[in-house]
């Protein structure tokens, strides 16, 4: 039987597998995801024409349909419509099935046609690539069968095939939005499964990915790291790549004596920053007053419950810690402030149609109404509010 152009020990084998792999895995992370899908970066057409062509041979994936789906998710995330949810579809079905729900959704030409826009449309896409997307993954089979031999090149090309569909549509598409934790929190459930991007790319950082998508950079915190970021960034230095967009670093001056609109903007760019802080002053001021409502109320509640509420969206609520918490605020004046504050803060980038001098009227108006509160974190939330600077 033919044994290949190339004699590995075992392990070699295994180096080859897991060096190929990860080929594909940087290729759909800088080319399809960041580069194609959200824009948060320029590639020079060498690397580009590289990747689109291992992704041929990878995957067979479609660059114009891959961003279509992708960008439906984010415009859909967690609905109804959303291509693979777990919310929707349930964990088990996006993890272990998740490529069906891709291949499903890539016949939906509504789909392709809405969100597909400005993909590559040139010769190679048109005859090649997208004429014939199956034919890459045959010729990947035939090179590593005359590589590698026939067995070992059967089962480094079977790796190669299933890589992708577990990784990036089950776990990321699954688990990335349904286990980990969230540094920002954002509209969806979206998660990071763990705080070092190198198995699957950076993208295990989702819930990074998510708050700031159109981030070229997908590490946020100081103890995170993202290998998709390091690849970009080399590509930067040797002129192959220009990042467009990262994610915003808040920046601080001297407290302004009264909030302008500098001071508005950089509070609306650093959204996630600010409600960060502010779920932290929440639940400083649940640890002070949990001693009092424990001796109110015959409720069975304990601090890291109540916590947990506070810090979290409405929405993420069962009906019972919805009632729970409301009988939580009607009982203590301050918890029902800094709730209710909260809910006028984040109204400040939600309201799509008032106008700048609204908004600034508005922001004006709560942190004089913070200051006026009598409580300490709101207090000084409002002074730090009053120091982002753009």
């Amino acid at each position: 039987m033919f044994s290949g152009l190339l004699d590995m020990p075992w392990w070699g084998y295994v180096v080859v597998t897991l060096a190929m792999t990860h080929v594909t895995i940087a290729s759909v992370t800088i080319f399809l995801h960041r580069h194609q899908a959200h824009r948060s970066l320029d590639l020079h057409p060498l690397p580009a024409l590289f990747f689109r062509f291992w992704l041929w041979l990878s995957t067979g994936m479609v660059t114009k349909e891959w961003a279509a789906i992708h960008r439906k998710h984010h415009a859909k995330c967690e609905t109804s419509e959303d291509p693979h949810s777990p919310q929707i579809h349930g964990i088990n079905k996006v993890l272990w099935t998740g490529v069906l729900l891709y291949v499903k959704e890539a016949r939906n030409r509504e789909t392709i046609s809405r969100y597909g826009h400005g993909t590559p449309d040139d010769w190679v896409e048109r005859n090649i690539l997208s004429a014939h997307p199956k034919s890459g993954i045959v010729i990947m089979l035939a090179a590593d069968i005359l590589l590698f031999g026939v067995w070992p090149g059967v089962l480094i090309w079977a790796v190669q095939m299933v890589w992708i569909p577990f990784w990036a549509a089950g776990v990321i598409n699954g688990l990335g939005h349904f286990w980990g934790y969230r540094n920002y929190n954002c509209a969806d459930a979206s998660t990071n499964l763990f705080p070092w991007g190198i198995l699957i790319g950076g993208e295990e950082l989702h819930n990074n990915h998510h708050s700031f998508a159109t981030s070229a950079k997908l590490s946020a915190r100081w103890y995170e790291f993202d290998i998709g970021w390091m690849y970009i960034r080399i590509l930067e230095m040797l002129g192959l790549a220009r990042v467009k967009k990262t994610i915003p670093t808040p920046k601080f001056g001297i407290a302004k004596a009264r909030a302008d609109f500098d001071t508005l903007q950089a509070i609306i760019t650093c959204r996630y920053d600010v409600m960060t802080r502010y779920v932290h002053s929440l639940k400083l001021i649940a640890q002070e007053e949990f001693a009092a409502l424990k001796a109110q109320s015959g409720d069975k509640l304990s601090v890291t419950e109540l916590r947990r509420w506070l810090a979290a969206d409405e929405s993420e609520l069962a009906p019972e810690e919805k009632s729970r918490l409301a009988s939580v605020l009607q009982a203590n004046s301050r918890l029902q402030t800094v709730v209710t504050m909260r809910q006028e803060l984040t109204a400040l980038w939600a309201r799509s149609t008032a106008t700048r001098e609204q908004l600034l009227q508005d922001l004006q108006d709560w942190i004089a109404r913070a200051e006026k509160s009598g409580i300490r974190q709101l207090e000084d939330f409002s002074l730090r509010l009053r120091r982002y600077a753009v």
